[in-house]
């Protein structure tokens, strides 16, 4: 098949994803830290939902809001990486239209999702540690499924119309994506048609969503800091932020990425396009990997049962 500019249609049957261009020739160098990630994040995120699951103990909001974030990051993760890195081992460009679509669903809807239990989580831990005595009553099963749904419909429902209007342009320039994977603008800006509905649909999403997170999570954890600098004791207010630790570094995780992608698409014109996708490519898949390394390190009921699971199994 030729990879062509020059390639005219009007209905796509397929998209060709070019990997990191540019860079080509370096594929395979370039998907050794990829690869890494992949394992890393899978491995680690199944770990994290084995813990939860066969650990009592660990069967509360917390958890199944950590739980969440796992099942969350492994879409991601996988989402992404098994196309990407049969791009750099086996040249497999070719995706179908149906399937590109589909990708680009999945990796928008569940970008928005971890956003909102990035959220959530922080709506959990400003209950836990501004009215601990209601903690239990006011986060029961119920209420936690619930907010899981509510999060989980929210970003499945914003994130419904890329797909919808990317469905309706017609493709007459070329089907090359310099991307190596399906994104929501890389992918409609091949339209042969005016796609302003799209790009600000797109860009009003991200805006709402960021903002209104960010601002829910900013007001939680002033909440927070006020509760913990009214504790009497300097250990005691030291234990009770220990309990946010991985949290807020999880929330840096996730919003330092999207900030630095974003800002680099936005102003960085004159950075090549291989840089462009490959700060894209860690944006997404960064916080899958660093996740559940995140929570296993700092808490400690996961990192306890995690080495009592090692030092069984090996003695």
């Amino acid at each position: 098949m030729s990879y062509s500019n020059s390639t005219v249609f009007d209905s796509p049957s397929a998209f060709i994803l070019l990997g990191v261009p540019g860079l080509e020739a370096a594929h395979v160098r370039i998907s050794i830290p990829f690869c890494a990630i992949y394992a890393i994040a899978v491995v680690g995120n199944f770990t994290i939902l084995f813990i939860v699951k066969m650990e009592q103990s660990l069967h509360g909001p917390m958890y199944y809001f950590l739980c969440m974030l796992a099942i969350t990051d492994l879409v991601l993760c996988m989402s992404i990486l098994p196309k990407m890195l049969a791009i750099f081992w086996f040249n497999s460009r070719e995706i179908d239209f149906s399937a590109c679509l589909t990708q680009l669903y999945f990796i928008h809807c569940f970008i928005v999702m971890e956003s909102g239990i990035l959220v959530a989580m922080a709506f959990d831990r400003y209950v836990a540690i501004c009215d601990p005595l209601r903690h239990s009553s006011i986060l029961t099963n119920p209420v936690v499924t619930k907010i899981g749904l509510a999060v989980g419909l929210r970003g499945s429902m914003l994130v419904l119309p890329y797909v919808l209007l990317a469905r309706q342009w017609p493709y007459c320039r070329t089907n090359i994506i310099p991307q190596s994977y399906c994104e929501h603008m890389a992918v409609v800006k091949l339209a042969c048609a005016d796609i302003r509905v799209s790009s600000y649909y797109g860009l009003s999403v991200a805006i709402l969503v960021i903002s209104m997170d960010v601002l829910f999570i900013t007001v939680s954890y002033i909440q927070i800091l006020r509760a913990i600098f009214s504790l009497p004791t300097k250990d005691a207010r030291l234990k009770t932020f220990g309990t946010c630790i991985s949290h807020f570094c999880t929330i840096l995780v996730f919003y330092i990425s999207a900030l630095f992608s974003s800002l680099t698409y936005r102003f960085g014109h004159k950075v090549p396009l291989h840089f462009h996708v490959l700060i894209a490519s860690v944006y997404f898949l960064l916080p899958s990997m660093l996740n559940p390394i995140i929570y296993g390190v700092r808490t400690k009921q996961i990192w306890d049962r995690l080495l009592w699971l090692f030092t069984h199994k090996w003695t």
